[in-house]
């Protein structure tokens, strides 16, 4: 299997969104940024900021997409198709809301779950095979919260659930050399495998 060779983080540009928890991907891509070097910087004709990182000696390409949510596919495929980079080259990391806040899990291809961002990204690769790291943010509903879904993510978290985002955050950077040397099924025992 291919290692990873664009990592993605979906959310919204612009300070106003930098701390709503529609924005996890973007958090997510920092922190890679920050681990493994590569700071993401404004490229137009990748329609978003780019960074190159070197994961496990490898490097990977990292990409936040500047045009809001819904239109992250034209980012993505502009990158992919400029690199030769196949679907299951890519991982994205997006907001979750059916895992709690202190949940990540990762998976390859399935539907998009109303998520504008994997609809659109969908669309454009034509193609779902590319891989997702899942951050959990909670639900609404489940969190006893009478919020609408689209005002909850374009809201930040409590400060508890901020950290329980953060502490997972960590535990995916943590398997990035696995996914950069495409073995996924060890990265995904180290995701998956709560520490007791």
């Amino acid at each position: 299997m291919n290692g990873i060779r664009l990592i993605v983080g979906l959310g919204n540009p612009g300070s106003e969104h930098e701390h709503d928890r529609h924005n996890a991907g973007f958090w997510f891509v920092d922190a890679v940024a920050r681990t493994h070097g590569g700071a993401p910087s404004r490229e137009t004709k990748f329609f978003g900021e780019v960074g190159k990182a070197t994961i496990a000696g490898k490097p990977v390409y990292l990409l936040k997409p500047t045009t809001y949510m819904n239109r992250s596919g034209q980012a993505v495929a502009a990158l992919a198709n400029f690199y030769r980079i196949a679907p299951d080259e890519i991982l994205v990391a997006h907001d979750e809301l059916d895992l709690p806040p202190g949940q990540t899990k990762m998976k390859k291809g399935g539907g998009h779950a109303g998520h504008n961002g994997l609809r659109d990204i969908q669309a454009r690769l034509g193609s779902a095979d590319f891989w997702r790291l899942r951050l959990g943010v909670g639900h609404p509903r489940t969190l006893q919260l009478n919020q609408e879904v689209i005002d909850y993510v374009l809201h930040r978290p409590s400060r508890e659930h901020q950290q329980l985002i953060d502490d997972e955050i960590d535990r995916s950077i943590a398997m990035l050399p696995d996914v950069a040397a495409g073995d996924m099924e060890a990265a995904m025992m180290k995701l998956h495998t709560r520490p007791r």
